[in-house]
């Protein structure tokens, strides 16, 4: 791949431009928003001239509601040898294309399996797919140069290509992305009229839960517009589940003690099948999950901290496969979960007491 057009210079289309151009490919930008475009040409993504002739590859990232249409017109204009789309559905916008009786050997339907809170080219990176699974949904009409353009795009992207039917990607994005982040809204909405005594203090748990409701509504808008099915669909399930979380919950308000037996039976039933679902969710570099042990570290609130604290856990020797952070409720300090091989734990935890720091047990 020499050239690339990449249309929608949001975070998505920009990181990869970001990716494209850092691995010697020319990218010219477009955006309906030549502002965006113009901002995403001064990040270093490419060129927000127009291309003198067909690129080979033009990449759409516009909101899963425009891509058919978006693909549609660059199809029609000859803008590419190949063609492919970023968008978090695939089953949608494919059906569209081919009511519209277009050649679709040229195109093939991607989803890059990351993101972040923010949107818009200013929140791009061209890091931000390394190591993440990146979907090809070809069917047998899709031309192989095409594949071909499209593994090479997640080859610079740096991400792991994974090759799935289209309509099955819809259901398993409902289930690991759409779904929890509408859990993640409803959990977070609690919050929004809630005595501020009780939000000073929350804690790391919230946080877990409620970190992706923090997104543009707008684009969640589109992107649950394209999947709703399974997205209800499964929405019911945890409603049945909740349905019965509560009565269970009633339960245990009872006087009753056969009452509150049953009860405390349908509470340790949902924690026992969340413990069992959680763990087949995969580790480290898509792996099987491994069980790390926890170095916990006290640190003030000052620049330089987590430098160190790195840094000195390199020097001992030790990899920190996982760090999680928990800010003291006002005070300017806070807890450093270093997450480490269990072996490992009395080389770091000796190592960084030697050199000052405040371990808590």
């Amino acid at each position: 791949m020499r050239t690339a057009l990449v249309i929608g210079t949001g975070l998505i289309g920009t990181s990869a431009a970001l990716a494209l151009a850092a691995r010697g490919v020319v990218v010219h930008l477009a955006d309906h928003d030549p502002e965006q475009a113009r901002t995403a040409a001064a990040l270093g993504a490419g060129t927000d001239e127009a291309p003198e002739g067909p690129v080979d590859l033009a990449i759409v990232a516009a909101p899963p509601a425009h891509v058919a249409a978006t693909l549609a017109d660059a199809m029609r204009r000859g803008l590419a040898r190949g063609y492919l789309d970023v968008a978090s559905v695939k089953g949608g916008p494919r059906r569209e294309l081919e009511a519209l009786g277009l050649d679709l050997t040229p195109y093939i339907g991607t989803h890059p399996m990351s993101g972040r809170e923010k949107s818009g080219p200013l929140a791009a990176s061209g890091d931000l797919f390394e190591g993440r699974p990146w979907v090809l949904t070809p069917t047998r009409d899709t031309d192989t140069e095409v594949l071909n353009l499209a593994l090479e795009l997640v080859s610079h992207c740096r991400a792991v290509p994974v090759v799935m039917d289209a309509d099955a990607h819809d259901r398993a994005v409902a289930l690991v992305s759409h779904m929890p982040h509408l859990v993640s809204s409803m959990v977070a909405a609690r919050l929004e009229h809630a005595e501020e005594t009780a939000v000073r203090l929350c804690g790391q748990g919230i946080r877990d839960v409620t970190r992706i409701a923090a997104s543009d509504p707008r684009m969640w808008i589109d992107i649950l517009s394209a999947n709703p099915g399974p997205v209800a669909d499964l929405l019911a399930d945890v409603s049945s589940d909740l349905d019965e979380t509560v009565q269970a919950l009633r339960a245990l308000q009872s006087s009753d003690e056969d009452k509150r037996r049953e009860g405390a039976f349908g509470i340790a039933d949902v924690l026992r099948r969340g413990n069992a679902g959680q763990v087949r969710v995969p580790g480290k570099h898509g792996s099987a999950p491994r069980v790390y042990e926890v170095v916990a570290v006290l640190i003030d609130d000052q620049p330089g901290q987590l430098a160190r604290i790195f840094a000195d856990a390199g020097m001992a020797g030790v990899n920190i496969e996982d760090v999680r952070i928990e800010h003291a409720t006002g005070q300017q300090a806070g807890l450093v979960q270093l997450m480490v091989e269990p072996k490992a734990v009395p080389v770091l935890a000796a190592a960084l007491r030697e050199r000052g720091w405040a371990l808590r047990q």
